[in-house]
């Protein structure tokens, strides 16, 4: 699938969330704060500022702010990858604000960011274990739901290649409506979309919604392991043959058992690259930009699904959702399309 005419070869909308990681080596902070260890717990912001001030001081390393979200990761691989990427998604005008788009910026060589004043940026406060790696997270998600309309990305969309999606974006208004919106532009240009489910809470929670969108709109489907149980019934050949009726392509990834890809009713099974796992925070994201990087330029499906794996494997080997060395990267774009 060529898109060499096209000023993007694949633009991304999504809930825009600051990833702030803070490594601590007392778990007693966090019962003195009043965190449950181990969850995700949704706040407001006062409440997150709270929490963010007090473990920061106490952080036994420097405090780690990168851009976010499940689609954010995708495009920002994308544009280390050396992809015309650009992303979509809804900041604050504040410090986090201003982070994120030069994060983005210096991925994709840009954004198509949105900024309001009446909310700050969303954000993931990322508590590390350094005992055991255990993951305890704060969310407020401020601006990031709260994107009144499509703006100047509705043209990005239109001089795309490929429209990327996750199932984060359905879980209520106004993004399922701008998600509509951007599906509406690309089925009037003819612009192939992808759909990442993102989470099985997801699917428990949109599952009317996906199927619709799913069988209706999409043109490359990604889940995992548990999103396809949830979703399919099964994670096997059967499952993707099933979501297959209505979807071209269909990734299932199975963690560290490789992945499948069912496109147009034959099966390529994609193997892994073992690397000793710190974070798999983003592993999923960073496998759909591998796997799209390939696809928008017609590689086989084996190939793309190596580097999807390639880079996934990257990503796992560090702490943060994405992996920014561009040599890398490109050393592993030669491998995976046989050039090396």
């Amino acid at each position: 699938m060529g898109s060499t005419e096209r000023r993007y070869e694949v633009v991304g909308l999504g809930n825009a969330l600051v990833d702030v990681l803070v490594r601590i080596d007392d778990d007693g902070l966090l019962d003195a704060l009043g965190v449950a260890r181990g969850r995700m717990t949704p706040v407001d912001d006062v409440r997150w500022q709270e929490v963010y001030t007090t473990v920061s001081q106490r952080a036994v390393s420097s405090v780690e702010i990168q851009s976010g979200g499940s689609c954010a990761n995708t495009l920002a691989t994308l544009g280390l990858l050396g992809a015309r990427s650009t992303y979509a998604g809804h900041v604050g005008r504040d410090d986090f604000g201003e982070k994120y788009a030069n994060a983005m910026a210096d991925a994709c060589g840009g954004h198509t960011l949105q900024w309001t004043q009446s909310h700050p940026t969303g954000k993931c406060l990322s508590i590390i274990s350094t005992r055991d790696a255990e993951r305890t997270m704060l969310t407020d998600l401020g601006a990031a739901v709260h994107m009144a309309d499509l703006g100047d990305f509705d043209e990005a969309i239109r001089q795309s290649g490929l429209l990327h999606l996750t199932g984060y974006l359905f879980l209520g208004d106004p993004m399922a409506t701008r998600a509509m919106e951007a599906i509406a532009v690309a089925n009037q240009e003819e612009i192939p979309v992808s759909l990442d489910l993102a989470d099985p809470f997801v699917v428990d929670l949109a599952r009317d919604t996906l199927w619709h969108v799913l069988e209706e709109f999409v043109d490359v489907a990604f889940l995992n392991e548990v999103e396809a149980e949830t979703l399919l019934g099964g994670s096997d050949e059967a499952a993707a043959a099933k979501l297959g009726e209505h979807v071209d392509t269909v990734v299932i990834k199975h963690g560290v058992r490789g992945s499948l890809v069912w496109h147009k009713g034959e099966v390529t099974k994609i193997g892994v690259h073992k690397v000793e796992a710190i974070d798999t925070t983003g592993a999923g994201d960073a496998y759909a930009a591998g796997f799209l990087y390939g696809f928008v330029r017609g590689w086989s499906m084996s190939a793309a699904g190596d580097l999807g794996a390639r880079v996934a494997a990257r990503t796992v080997g560090q702490l943060g959702a994405v992996f920014r060395n561009r040599d890398a990267l490109a050393a592993d774009r030669t491998v995976a399309r046989g050039e090396g």
